[in-house]
């Protein structure tokens, strides 16, 4: 009997459940989230059949173990997104919520959609993925410091803005402690600024290491987004984070669906308009939004494609909007073979 495996995955525990090729339930259990946990469920599922495929939900997260265990017996391994599992939650009309049943949504799921993306592994892309994110972090730390070194300034230095707005460079924290020293003032708040500067030179010496250490990977990758205008290392590390195996995804609309750049149908009688696709990626989405900023001042054929768009009635934000879409159909230009994408995206060579 061929067999589908659901998994549910959460810190501590695993639920698992099978299912036929019908969709009806045949064996379910929960197993701890532990390497022998692991070998449990997998030895539970060498003794129900044969499994031809398996469904995770957080297969690159909480079901990660799993997840590589399930991908190293050469399993089938799909990725469920959470929004497909309540939606077919809903569909089982069981009352409330628990693992056993989420993981019956995930295996039937798995058993009936044969267009799941294959989980990820580890590898450059993951590496990539965590260290842009590890970087988003300390930018959004570093931010915050200079904020409050911001405040305390107005108050120990008044008129320090005179001599340094911006709190971005060496420099300008150098001219700000020495502003901090001609105050002469023992207060703690005067303190507690010297400190908040030591704190944003060690954030700018960790940035500047991680920039370093993402563009080595982004070019040990060998990829072509660099060449495209507006995309520098950092950007392409962040795609290629977040896209992983770019052929996870069969044809460019299902990318575009993926990424948020796939304008969603809200027509109705004579009325045939799109709105805003707020649903996707979103950190991949912002990646390609600021790739399409940087392009529509900086490359002259992406400010023709703009006003084009703009010529044919639409507003400045949709026109930009209709670039990120050409962004992301250039990400799987020729990776897919698919056509050729508007020229006012690329760079020529």
């Amino acid at each position: 009997m061929l067999l589908s495996l659901g998994v549910d995955s959460h810190k501590d525990s695993l639920a698992a459940c099978l299912v036929d090729q019908t969709g009806a339930q045949l064996a379910a259990a929960t197993f701890p989230n532990t390497p022998d946990g692991h070998g449990d469920l997998l030895a539970w599922v060498g003794r129900s059949g044969q499994l031809t495929q398996a469904g995770v939900e957080g297969a690159a997260n909480l079901g990660a173990g799993l997840a590589r265990l399930l991908h190293d017996q050469g399993l089938d391994l799909r990725e469920v997104p959470c929004a497909l599992t309540v939606r077919e939650r809903r569909r089982l009309r069981r009352p409330g919520q628990s693992e056993p049943t989420d993981a019956l949504a995930i295996a039937r799921i798995t058993a009936r959609e044969p267009d799941l993306p294959p989980a990820r592994h580890a590898g450059q892309a993951e590496d990539l993925k965590v260290l842009s994110d590890d970087r988003d972090e300390l930018v959004a730390q570093r931010t915050a410091e200079a904020n409050r070194l911001h405040a305390d300034l107005a108050i120990v230095c008044p008129g320090y803005a005179r001599h340094c707005r911006a709190l971005s460079s060496a420099h300008a924290l150098h001219t700000v402690a020495q502003l901090l020293e001609q105050a002469r003032t023992g207060s703690m708040r005067a303190q507690l600024a010297q400190r908040r500067i030591l704190r944003l030179q060690q954030l700018d010496e960790q940035l500047a290491a991680c920039g370093t250490q993402l563009t080595k990977l982004v070019t040990a990758t060998r990829t072509r987004l660099v060449d495209m205008v507006g995309i520098g290392p950092l950007l392409a590390a962040r795609i290629l984070g977040e896209v992983g195996d770019v052929h996870r995804f069969p044809t460019r609309d299902r990318f575009a669906s993926a990424n948020g750049t796939a304008p969603i149908p809200v027509s109705s009688g004579r009325t045939d308009r799109y709105r805003l696709n707020r649903g996707g990626n979103r950190r991949l989405n912002r990646a390609l939004y600021f790739a399409a900023l940087t392009q529509a001042s900086h490359d002259p054929r992406a400010r023709a494609y703009l006003a084009r768009k703009q010529a044919e009635g639409k507003t400045r934000r949709e026109a930009l909007r209709c670039l990120k879409r050409c962004l992301s159909e250039c990400r799987l230009q020729g990776a897919a073979g698919w056509p050729e994408t508007p020229a006012a995206t690329r760079r020529v060579p």
